[in-house]
């Protein structure tokens, strides 16, 4: 059959001049869609555990642990960009994915120190919230835990209209904490030789390493890398369809690792605050051992102005990093053990350490630094299972982890083990 010119030159005219592009899924090109994630875990970083341990070691070491919080930084930002990888690439949280490769056995073990994992980070949150409340509002501190535990479920309910919400309210928490200390860091100056120095790895005896030990359990938090996976999956759109190819997954990464890096960069930078305060203002000072301690020797040294940009960062952290703990503990029960138990009953079971420690009139500063050691434990339990699933192509395929990848996890995990081995051993012998 043939067509005529006229009836040629009709068909030809109704035809596109080029053939349209393939439509590739992709990731927004604005900024503001692709943050979120990183900045609720990020919360979890500086929460009300940093304050205690941060503090401590800048008043009774100097600069001298700086290099700790910079360090564990850099491990933070490590770590949260495999989970939140292996959110993108397999559509589940990580303790979803132990249930499904590991034994029995072990998933049932990795859910019991998940919980007492839990348990530690609740004692950090209601306890710097109780004494945040006492210091703003003079409310007892038992009182003071039972509001922080309430808070945090009105700001979990944000949920209920999806992230979003939810990731909108964290971030503003966590931006009141950032102005908060940074006010009171233009106030204390900085010695640069000081933090030349601090960027130098050294420690001054067992203490020291106790303290740094306890920095680190603060600064890389292991409910956050189960939670982080979880809020992945589905955040940067159809990430199954986008990252069958090289080029879909190169835009998710550098999104997700954008996210990381500013959430992480901001939280590494209010850890360092804190420590450089304290050792511009309290180093050998005998009267800093707690945080009233150092709510009234910054109002001594810098004002009430200063005194209250303190107590409302520490109850901001507590009021968040409370809300992140308990959405965390929900991920943990529902990817280990396939279980959605109230919220309002795990609440109380996680909760009852917390409030006991205020009620028996224990010092909250001790508790707390105390807290951020057993997180130090837990870390090895979420990170070996998380580097061991992101380097499984059968589970990762293209998403896969490189080799240096892995091996610098690896080196990550070991000197945290090595750390905490050195430490226990130092303690039971004194």
């Amino acid at each position: 059959m043939y067509l005529s010119k006229t009836e040629a030159a009709v068909l030809t005219s109704t035809l596109p001049r080029t053939l349209p592009r393939p439509v590739e899924p992709r990731v927004r090109r604005r900024l503001w869609p692709l943050l979120g994630p990183a900045f609720v875990a990020a919360v979890a970083y500086v929460d009300p555990g940093n304050f205690a341990t941060n503090f401590s070691g800048g008043a009774s070491f100097g600069y001298t642990l700086l290099w700790v919080i910079v360090a564990a930084n850099l491990m933070a930002m490590l770590i949260q960009s495999l989970t939140a990888k292996l959110g993108l690439a397999t559509g589940r949280d990580l303790a979803t994915c132990c249930r499904e490769r590991l034994p029995r056995p072990v998933v049932w073990g990795l859910w019991a120190q998940a919980e007492a994992v839990a348990i530690a980070t609740d004692l950090a949150e209601i306890v710097g919230g109780a004494v945040a409340l006492y210091l703003l509002f003079g409310v007892p501190l038992p009182i003071g835990g039972v509001i922080t535990a309430v808070v945090a479920f009105v700001l979990l309910a944000a949920q209920s209209r999806g992230h979003r919400p939810f990731e909108r309210v964290i971030t503003g928490l966590l931006l009141v904490i950032g102005g908060g200390f940074a006010y009171t860091l233009v106030g204390s100056g900085v010695d640069a030789g000081g933090v030349a120095t601090g960027l130098v790895p050294s420690f001054a005896g067992t203490d020291s390493l106790l303290l740094a030990t306890g920095i680190l359990g603060a600064t890389v938090m292991p409910h956050v890398i189960y939670v982080h996976s979880a809020l992945t999956p589905g955040r940067y759109g159809d990430t199954v369809t986008a990252g069958r190819t090289h080029a879909g997954r190169r835009r998710l990464l550098r999104a997700q690792r954008l996210d990381v890096l500013l959430a992480m960069g901001l939280a590494g930078l209010v850890n360092a605050a804190m420590l450089v305060i304290a050792a511009q203002l309290f180093t050998g000072d005998a009267s800093i051992t707690s945080l009233e301690s150092v709510h009234a020797g910054l109002g001594d040294q810098l004002g009430g102005g200063a005194a209250l940009a303190f107590a409302l960062a520490l109850l901001a952290s507590g009021f968040a990093a409370s809300s992140v703990g308990t959405h965390a503990g929900q991920v943990v029960m529902a990817g280990f053990l396939r279980k959605h138990v109230p919220v309002l009953a795990r609440r109380l079971v996680t909760l009852a350490p917390a409030l006991l420690v205020l009620g028996l009139g224990g010092d909250p500063t001790t508790a707390l630094v105390w807290s951020q050691v057993v997180l130090c434990f837990g870390i090895p339990f979420a990170l070996v299972p998380l580097l061991w699933l992101t380097s499984r192509r059968d589970l990762m395929g293209g998403w896969v982890n490189r080799p240096v990848t892995t091996l610098t996890g690896s080196l990550v995990a070991a000197l945290i083990i090595g750390l905490n081995g050195y430490l226990l051993v130092s303690t039971v012998l004194g």
